[in-house]
C-alpha cells in the first residue's frame, strides 16, 4: 500500500502526515510532496513534531517532480488549496486541514493533533494501523 500526502509547501502538513504514517502504519510506503515546495521545513513544524517524539530536523521539502515514478494507492490532499498534479492513484482523498504558515505555535499543535488523528483513522480504516499503537497520545 502506497500513500502520498500532498500540501502546498511540503513544509508542515504533509510532512507531519508522512511522519505519523511511518510511525503508526503497518506495511505502508508513504511519501509527501508539495505543489510549490518551500526551501525548508517551518521551524514550528520541527518543534511540534519533536514534542511528540518525531524528529523531522533532517526532512527537506520536495515537489511532485522529486518523487520516484510509481503509482499510489491513495493521494491525500491536505487542504482546499491543494491540487496535486495528475499522478496515477486509485483514490484521491481531500482533508480540510488549514495551512499553519504564519500562525502561532499553538495553531501548529492543533494542526499536528488533527493530522495525527486523521492519519490514525485512515490507517485503521485500511487495516494498516500497527497493532501496538495506543489510542491515547
Amino acid at each position: 500500500m502506497r500513500i502520498l500526502f500532498a500540501c502546498v509547501g511540503n513544509a508542515a502538513r504533509s510532512q507531519m502526515a508522512e511522519a505519523f504514517c511511518r510511525e503508526l502504519g503497518r506495511d505502508i510506503e508513504c511519501a509527501s510532496a508539495g505543489t510549490g515546495p518551500a526551501r525548508a521545513l517551518m521551524p514550528e513544524t520541527i518543534a511540534v513534531m519533536d514534542e511528540v517524539g518525531l524528529d523531522l530536523s533532517a526532512a527537506r521539502p520536495r515537489g511532485f517532480a522529486n518523487l520516484p515514478p510509481a503509482r499510489f494507492d491513495i493521494i491525500v490532499a491536505m487542504g482546499r488549496d491543494v491540487v496535486p498534479p495528475f499522478l496515477p492513484c486509485d483514490k484521491l482523498v481531500k482533508w480540510r486541514i488549514p495551512d499553519p504558515l504564519g500562525r502561532d505555535i499553538g495553531f501548529y499543535r492543533r494542526v499536528r493533533d488533527r493530522i495525527h488523528k486523521q492519519v490514525r483513522d485512515l490507517l485503521d480504516s485500511l487495516g494498516r494501523l500497527r497493532p501496538d499503537e495506543t489510542r491515547d497520545r
